[in-house]
């Protein structure tokens, strides 16, 4: 009488375990294949519209290319760059204005940001509708803000009617945009008015993250109303008054529309600035070669300026 040998389970326990390991590897290769064909369109874009422009700039900025012109490109080295600073008195009055720009703008919208994102932010009736009202400017084009104000300064304007009016006719109005003394402080306060509704809001998200345990704390110590703010509002919005304060920089350094549409840096290159002469020089002059150069200049100072920032907000803890 034979022995009957037990049946040959190792291929049959091999196979179920390579089958589903096959199956992952497929699966994964099919998700990463389909990750990369939903990345790649963003990619693309982001490469012919952000990176090659990028290099592109930083290249001509050290040529002396124009855009319509039949001597060929050569190599210039730092010529556009020490031509900005040392002949051109446009730039360095454009520089001037941009600068003195983003000093009144950056603490004025930022506070009032603050100020109305305090008010907003209390339990009271119609918060809601005001925080509306406060947000209509910014999802306004900047475009049709600054053609309306345009007409507000004239010198039949809004503007000049409303002080004639409350003068008795003392007042006999005057061009805002057309006086080189007074030109740049009427876009200054179109640009605070236009922008400080975002960043009330980004306030407001600052202030409706913290606890109303730190309050209540505080007003049990005795804490008054600007010691609440200094002691528990003000730290707890470190985060968010770095993110303001870089973002309403590198948008004040950045004007460019409102001259565009109000002013074109004139009177006599009062509110000239730096984004706007170097559109003006690579388009306008066609002198794409030293326009570059310029928004180079621009790249440097906006990233110096906003390293700066984030080393003086930094947590000293």
């Amino acid at each position: 009488m034979t022995a009957i040998s037990p049946p040959d389970t190792r291929a049959t326990s091999v196979a179920p375990s390579s089958v589903p390991r096959r199956r992952i590897r497929a699966d994964l290769r099919s998700e990463r294949r389909a990750g990369w064909a939903m990345v790649a369109p963003a990619v693309l874009l982001l490469a012919a519209f952000l990176i090659v422009p990028v290099i592109l700039g930083f290249v001509l900025s050290f040529t002396n290319a124009r855009l319509v012109s039949p001597e060929p490109i050569s190599f210039t080295g730092l010529d556009n760059f020490v031509r900005a600073f040392t002949a051109d008195p446009t730039f360095v009055r454009s520089l001037l204005n941009t600068f003195c720009f983003a000093a009144v703008v950056v603490p004025a919208q930022a506070g009032f940001g603050l100020l109305l994102a305090l008010l907003v932010n209390q339990k009271i009736r119609g918060a809601v509708a005001f925080r509306v009202i406060f947000f209509i400017p910014v999802v306004t084009s900047i475009v049709v803000v600054s053609i309306l104000w345009k007409f507000m300064y004239q010198p039949d304007g809004l503007i000049n009617s409303f002080i004639n009016s409350i003068t008795f006719g003392a007042w006999q109005g005057t061009a805002w945009l057309n006086n080189p003394s007074t030109a740049l402080a009427a876009i200054i306060v179109l640009s605070i008015w236009q922008a400080v509704g975002f960043h009330m809001l980004i306030w407001l998200s600052g202030l409706q993250t913290i606890p109303e345990e730190l309050y209540e704390a505080a007003r049990i110590d005795g804490a008054g109303a600007w010691r609440q703010f200094r002691d528990v509002t003000w730290p707890c919005l470190r985060s968010t008054r770095v993110f303001v304060l870089i973002t309403i920089t590198i948008a004040a350094l950045g004007l460019f529309v409102q001259i565009d549409v109000m002013t074109q840096g004139g009177p006599v290159d009062a509110t000239s600035t730096l984004v706007y002469h170097a559109v003006r020089m690579g388009y306008h002059q066609q002198q794409i070669g030293y326009g570059s150069a310029l928004s180079l200049v621009f790249f440097v100072l906006v990233l110096i300026v906003a390293l700066v920032q984030r080393f003086l907000t930094r947590d000293k803890d």
